[in-house]
């Protein structure tokens, strides 16, 4: 692929990303605006984080049955319109158990996008530029943050808490004709012939992958969905300003993220994750072990987004080298659901170890503070477990060609 082609690739995904990731991120800032208008108490609003990622994760089983067998294309774009859907949904929801019903249509849709995003970059981008690439697409995340979450909080202030879940489900509606009519068909992957089997094959590189993801996805999750709350109610964030600090951390992020990636390509995926745990542990202790945090909430929430993005990157661009060519859709469905099937996990288990003090401030942070850091610290002893596979494999595979290969 040229570089330009291969650049409008990555732009759109990007966008795709930035859809996905807005739609899911939104909803946590905007949650103590929506708990109040719909009576919802604040220490639930992890059912509502919690209602997405499992649709995500139960959809990202049922992907890896027939991801593999249609153009990457099409699949993409009956995603979007699924995820429009239901983040439309979201902004016609009037209590409980209608918003997690309409988080639940989402992360139906939203977990494929994700997963056939991903599928993308690693069909047209080769290993050697592959974390530049994820980094490229996954700084989604910080555009989200920088623009996005700001952008959404201040249209609440105006026009209400509803007013940015339709938002957001317009411009996913664009997205989905910009792949219609930007994306080449994608079926590449089709002419190598479908695995007989359903799923990847459950080698031990792919069980550890899975199990990377679902203990980072675990550890962010059990907070993420409550941090909005906490910097209001506890660190005494004013609501007013909740925009401009989602601002500050995805500007750091989004250019920390594309440095993340090249630090990946350079350095491996097994030290940068390492030196990305040191700092996301570093934070939640001066953070939430204190009864007042240790530092101030600007560099609280810039290290807890840039230590746990940078961690992200790293796990993405080794576990895209995991699967088979023929098998890589499949593979990071499943991956997606292992995501989200534990993201949910935390989310909901955080709900059982909070409870809602005078004021709204939550009590117990401390208890999800130590749970987190405690599985943030399997990244860095699974990545070098993971890596030894991979290269192991790849060797035997680069073996297994040069032998096949006709000698001129």
């Amino acid at each position: 692929m040229r570089t330009a082609s291969e650049r409008t690739v990555l732009t759109l995904l990007a966008s795709v990303q930035l859809v996905n990731v807005l739609d899911f991120m939104m909803v946590m800032p905007l949650g103590p605006d929506f708990a109040r208008a719909l009576g919802i108490p604040t220490s639930q609003l992890g059912l509502v984080g919690g209602s997405y990622t499992a649709a995500a994760a139960v959809a990202g089983v049922a992907g890896a049955l027939f991801l593999d067998r249609f153009d990457r294309r099409s699949a993409l774009i009956f995603a979007l319109g699924g995820l429009f859907l239901g983040t439309a949904a979201g902004g016609l929801a009037w209590d409980l158990p209608s918003m997690m019903a309409a988080r639940l249509l989402a992360g139906a849709f939203g977990g494929p996008a994700t997963s056939l995003s991903l599928s993308i970059v690693a069909d047209l981008v080769p290993p050697e530029r592959r974390g530049r690439a994820l980094g490229t697409v996954m700084g989604a995340f910080s555009i989200a943050a920088v623009l996005g979450v700001p952008l959404g909080l201040e249209l609440a202030h105006l026009g209400g808490w509803r007013t940015p879940f339709f938002a957001v489900a317009v411009l996913g509606l664009a997205v989905a004709a910009g792949a219609r009519a930007l994306l080449p068909p994608l079926r590449a992957h089709l002419a190598r012939g479908v695995a007989p089997s359903v799923l990847p094959r459950m080698r031990p590189v792919v069980l550890l992958s899975l199990a990377c993801t679902a203990s980072a996805m675990m550890a962010s999750f059990a907070l993420v969905p409550n941090l909005a709350a906490w910097l209001q109610f506890n660190a005494g964030w004013p609501r007013e300003r909740l925009g401009l600090l989602y601002m500050a951390g995805g500007a750091v992020t989004f250019f920390s993220m594309r440095i993340a990636g090249r630090l990946v390509d350079r350095f491996g995926s097994p030290r940068v994750g390492a030196g990305a745990t040191v700092l996301f542990v570093a934070v939640l202790a001066a953070a939430f072990l204190p009864a007042r945090p240790a530092l101030p909430v600007v560099l609280v929430f810039v290290g807890f987004m840039l230590g746990n993005s940078t961690r992200n990157v790293s796990l993405s661009s080794l576990a895209t080298r995991v699967p088979l060519p023929d098998e890589r859709a499949r593979f990071l469905s499943v991956q997606s659901a292992a995501q989200h099937l534990a993201s949910a996990a935390g989310a909901v288990l955080s709900t059982r170890l909070l409870s809602e003090g005078p004021g709204g401030r939550l009590v117990g942070v401390e208890r999800v503070a130590l749970f987190t850091m405690a599985l943030a610290l399997a990244l860095p002893l699974l990545l070098p477990l993971i890596q030894a596979r991979v290269l192991r494999a790849e060797r035997e595979a680069r073996a297994a060609r040069e032998a096949h290969t006709p000698a001129v």
